[in-house]
């Protein structure tokens, strides 16, 4: 995989997305990033351990997860958001890299364990894939934000309830981002992006672990 396939392919589904789906994105993006609220934690600071379930009803903890080597740590909005899909499809590609770098890819979104994936991609992807339904552990990595009432509107236009998803009255959503976890706990690289249009590259991700 090359550096720009994600980026071009994540530019695609944006340049076929209709004009005000667009506009009303822009909007949320520019508020976010005028915000200056949910940028992720720093790099050098100790990862947040939790304990969360998979699509299965599986717990997993950080802790245990990083006492077999480094873990990068991808949050992602949900399966009904194009852009996480192909992420996900992305990183599942350099899998194998990670893994032979010794570390292991995990991905948290809010959304409850049935609607995390949909059983084509649990065959798909065999990396973990968890569910933080309140974004409990989304905030403490300080990603969380409320979901505007004008973007509301507009994912219930299209049929995406976030109630029925996350399986909470309240609306939230995770700033996406990707962090490179040492077996010591200490975050070694983030990237954390308010443009949800926007991914971490997986030769960036495996640039990164190379490093630790």
């Amino acid at each position: 995989m090359t550096i720009t396939t994600l980026t071009s392919a994540l530019e695609k589904i944006t340049a076929a997305s209709p004009f005000e789906v667009q506009a009303i994105h822009q909007r949320v993006i520019q508020q976010l990033q005028e915000g200056g609220n949910a940028t992720g934690l720093p790099v050098g600071t100790k990862a947040k351990d939790f304990g969360l379930s998979d699509s299965l009803g599986n717990q997993i903890n950080l802790a245990d997860e990083l006492a077999k080597g480094p873990v990068v740590l991808t949050f992602y909005r949900g399966g009904w958001c194009p852009y996480c899909n192909r992420q996900l499809r992305a990183y599942q590609e350099i899998l194998p890299d990670i893994q032979t770098l010794g570390a292991q890819l995990i991905a948290v979104s809010p959304q409850l364990p049935d609607y995390t994936l949909s059983d084509q991609e649990k065959a798909e992807m065999s990396f973990k894939v968890l569910s933080d339904p309140k974004g409990i552990v989304a905030a403490k990595y300080n990603l969380l934000y409320d979901v505007p009432d004008y973007l509301r509107g507009m994912y219930l236009s299209h049929n995406i309830d976030l109630h029925e998803y996350n399986g909470t009255d309240h609306w939230v959503l995770p700033v996406t981002g990707t962090f490179m976890i040492d077996e010591y706990a200490v975050i070694r690289s983030a990237y954390v992006n308010p443009d949800f249009t926007k991914r971490m590259e997986p030769e960036d991700i495996l640039w990164e672990l190379r490093k630790l």
